[in-house]
Parts: structure tokens; C-alpha cells; sequence
């Protein structure tokens, strides 16, 4: 194993893995980026460089194409590929008389590429550009988890929910993988359990925690959230596949829910599999002015409203399958 350039300490230049098979290659690559201001990590393979993304989380991945064990497609492959590091930028180093490296190197999903022997204003400008275009996404984390933690504070303000927005997460996810659905989707339905009534965080506790019947000015303050919760959510990129779940959530198919009052396929699929998901939790969980229903009768009720035209019985069932099939692990 290489040392690492310069500790775990990270200058404000940002962090650059360099990936190659070649000494001399590596010792070049890393005194151009020194000089730049850079914290480098060495790599000798594609596989060591994994290792050292999960360790210490660069800016940049400067990697040769041609190297043992797993070579820089392979590794870009497997980057773009894992939802953590699909935004890491990678620059794959080809030779510049090898033009189908290039088309290999796109097709692999790289950022960009850089023809040996490196021109080092060329590399410069490169690498500069693409650290900025990570602070930017890394700032947009940031702000995804900011967002987050103010959605597990509603469960905080509730006692009635904690663990609400994990099971959701988990339901809706096991719903999508049963019905078929990609993983793009998946992990929308799964931002969406966490985020779907973020918008809650504007509810006061007079509202949020009543135990009896709200009264119809109430009511219509919760029926706000949704619309809150979209506008919180749109003003991250990150979260623009979940706006759908967050707003039409409470939606129905004979249009009756809130707050568009939308009817049938303009409910988007994945809405109604977190609003199916979240009626459950709601029935099987305590309140303060009612018990829990049985798993059993939950999903009665959620037949009767298939009955009554609120659901889709294709998704219903499905869940119901979901969780006759978690029942049955558990045993």
C-alpha cells in the first residue's frame, strides 16, 4: 500500500486519488497536483482505489486505463454504478494514440478524459473544475441531510411515530422491487418514506399532537403540508425525483384527497405506494385516541378503500404480499 501524499489532514485545494499501475506515473502525477495545492491519495489498482473512495471520500479521480486486478472502466463502472459515489468526478488518463479508449471512456460514464503524455496547465484546468463541481454536490448533501434530520425531528415532537418515516422507507421499497420497478425509482420511493411529510415541521404541536378530532380550520392547515413539503423539497436538485411523493401522498383515486384534489393516473405511482404504505403504518401504530389496529384488520380496511375507489388494488395487494412475505421470514 502507497502512503497517502499528506495525512488525513485536507488543504482547501480538495483531495485527488490518482490511480496507476506505474511508479513513476504516480510520483509525476502527484508532485504536478502538490504544486497545485492538493491533497493526493495513491492508488496502485481499481480495487485499492475503492477501498481508498470509502476510506477517505476525494474530490477527483485522476485513474489510468490499462491496469491488473481492475482497470480504470472497470473502476468507473463500479463508481457510477454505487448511488454514494455515482457524482464522484473521474477523469480516466488514455493514450492519445488509442482513440477507442475515449468512446470506452465515455460509455464507462467518465467525467472527462486527458491524453498521455499530461499537459500540466491542461490537467490543471481539469481538475479545478471538476473539485468545484463536487463542493457543489457535496453542498447539496449537505443540505439533502439538513433536510432529513428535520423530518426524524417530527417524529421527535410525536412519540405516536418514531420509526414512521423508516418503515415507510422500507415498505414502499419492498412494494417497487416487487412490482418491478428500477432502481432510480427505488430510491426515490426510499427518500420519499423519510421525506414525505416534511412538511409537518410548519404544524404546531397544538395541531401535530391533539388527541381528539381537529377541527375543520385545523384540518386545513394540515392539509398544507404536502404543499410545504414540496416547496422545501424543491429547492434541492437531489430531491427533485421525490417532489411527486411529497405533495401527492394523501392523493385518492376518485379524487377526494388533498391538496390538488387529482384523480386515477395523475396521482404519480409512487405517491400512491407511499400513501398506501403510510395509511398502514398509520392504522398499525398507537395514537392517542385509539389503539393500534391488528396487521388483519389493517389490511381489511385498506381493501375496503380499494372498495370505496381511494386505491389501486394491484399496488394493495402487492403490499399485502410485502408483508404476508415479512411475516413469513419472521417465522
Amino acid at each position: 500500500m502507497l502512503p497517502f501524499a499528506s495525512g488525513l489532514r485536507r488543504r482547501s485545494g480538495g483531495t485527488v486519488l490518482v490511480v496507476d499501475d506505474l511508479e513513476a506515473n504516480l510520483t509525476a502525477l502527484a508532485a504536478m497536483l502538490r504544486l497545485e495545492g492538493y491533497d493526493v491519495l495513491l492508488a496502485r489498482n481499481g480495487s485499492e482505489a475503492i477501498d481508498i473512495v470509502r476510506a477517505e471520500r476525494p474530490d477527483v479521480i485522476l485513474s489510468d486505463v490499462r491496469m491488473p486486478v481492475l482497470d480504470g472502466f472497470e473502476l468507473c463502472r463500479a463508481l457510477k454504478a454505487a448511488p454514494d459515489t455515482c457524482l464522484l468526478p473521474v477523469v480516466l488518463l488514455t493514450g492519445a494514440t488509442e482513440p477507442q479508449d475515449r468512446l470506452r471512456a465515455i460509455e464507462a460514464g467518465a467525467n472527462d478524459f486527458l491524453a498521455k503524455p499530461i499537459d500540466q496547465s491542461e490537467l490543471k484546468a481539469r481538475v479545478r473544475s471538476l473539485v468545484q463541481f463536487k463542493q457543489v454536490t457535496d453542498e447539496l448533501d449537505s443540505a439533502e441531510a439538513v433536510l432529513r434530520s428535520l423530518a426524524l425531528m417530527i417524529e421527535v415532537r410525536d412519540a405516536y411515530t418514531e420509526g414512521h418515516c423508516h418503515r415507510l422507507a422500507r415498505y414502499a421499497v419492498e412494494v417497487g422491487r416487487l412490482i418491478g420497478l428500477d432502481e432510480h425509482d427505488l430510491q426515490a420511493l426510499s427518500r420519499g418514506g423519510y421525506f414525505h411529510d416534511i412538511g409537518k415541521i410548519g404544524l404546531p404541536d397544538a395541531i401535530l399532537l391533539k388527541p381528539g378530532a381537529l377541527t375543520p380550520e385545523e384540518f386545513d392547515r394540515v392539509k398544507q403540508h404536502p404543499i410545504i413539503g414540496d416547496e422545501l423539497c424543491g429547492k434541492l436538485r437531489a430531491l427533485q425525483p421525490v417532489r411527486g411523493i411529497v405533495r401527492h401522498h394523501h392523493e385518492r383515486l376518485d379524487g377526494s384527497g388533498y391538496p390538488d384534489g387529482i384523480a386515477g393516473d395523475e396521482i404519480p405511482l409512487l405517491a400512491q405506494i407511499i400513501g398506501i404504505v403510510d395509511v398502514y403504518d398509520a392504522m398499525t401504530t398507537d395514537r392517542p385516541y385509539r389503539m393500534a389496529m391488528t396487521e388483519a384488520e389493517a389490511i381489511a380496511e385498506l381493501r375496503h378503500e380499494v372498495a370505496k375507489g381511494w386505491r389501486r388494488a394491484d399496488l394493495v395487494e402487492a403490499f399485502i404480499d410485502t408483508r404476508r412475505t415479512a411475516g413469513a421470514g419472521a417465522a
